[in-house]
This record gives C-alpha cells, structure tokens and sequence, in this order.
C-alpha cells in the first residue's frame, strides 16, 4: 500500500470479515455469544486501525455496543469495520455487523464504536495520520465522533 503521508481515506482501511456461524460460538438459547461477537469486532477494528496508522495498535475503548438482533447457528455474519475519526494518537473506528440471508438481503444485529492507539516499536503511543474525508455520510460520521470523542474525554476527567 503506497501510504499518503497527509493521511488515508475512509475506503482505504474499511475492512469486513465473513463467519459462517457453528455451534461451537452459540450459547444455551441457540443464538451467538455476545462475548464472541464482541472479540471479531476487537479483531475488524484492529485491522481497520493498522491499516490506517501503519502501526501495531492497541484497543482503548469499546463504546456503544448496542445488541440489536439475534444471529443463529448456520447463519453467515459480515462484520464491516471502517474509521471515522482520528485524533492525535489514536482513532476510532465503526463496527457493524449483518447477518446475509441465502437471498442476499442483510439485517443489521450490532453496531460498536471502538478506541484505537496506535502504538510504535516501545509501545509508546504515536501519531495517527489524518483521516481524509470525501462524503458527506463520512463528513456526517466525523462531526458525530468528535461528539463521542469529547463525551469520553469528559468521563476520563470525572474518572470513569
């Protein structure tokens, strides 16, 4: 990948990840774990964030996991990852997750926005390049991250 040194686009690191779901991640009532679900977007986020940032990361924050639908043994799950904002050190990222029925059409189950530091050869934070916004859907995802942001930053201040 030829890295743009004034930052990367959205569509640069969007990443999604496709699971045929087994018996082996449901629980008693037949439906996914949310612990499982909740490690593959870990996993969509960490890779959407190296790919941006070009360096290890690490996970800072899981917010706003919201549980939407059930996905059931058999079922075929994307888990589609793309950023929607970057700070000095860290970014974050947008998790959603579908379950594809056999005539392609989609039912969102779970949305997450996840924390990424992106983190150099001391694991000492470093800088995260820019992200280059060329939407309005993605102009839209920033102004409402920035929001999230500044939410977090209030909670870290009041110690949460």
């Amino acid at each position: 990948m030829i890295q743009n040194m004034q930052g990367r686009t959205v569509d640069e690191s969007r990443t999604e990840q496709v699971q045929i779901l087994t018996f082996t991640e449901m629980n008693g009532y037949n439906r996914l774990r949310g612990g499982k679900l909740m490690d593959w977007v870990d996993e969509v986020a960490g890779v959407v964030a190296r790919r941006h940032t070009g360096t290890n990361v690490t996970t800072a924050v899981i917010d706003n996991m919201q549980f939407i639908g059930p996905a059931k043994a058999n079922e075929l799950l994307s888990i589609r990852g793309y950023a929607t904002y970057t700070g000095n050190t860290s970014m974050e990222v947008c998790v959603e997750t579908y379950v594809e029925h056999m005539d392609g059409t989609e039912r969102m189950i779970n949305k997450a926005y996840v924390v990424m530091v992106a983190i150099d050869e001391d694991e000492k934070p470093t800088k995260v390049l820019p992200l280059i916004l060329q939407t309005e859907a993605e102009q839209k995802e920033w102004e409402l991250a920035a929001k999230r942001n500044e939410i977090r930053k209030q909670r870290r201040k009041e110690g949460f």
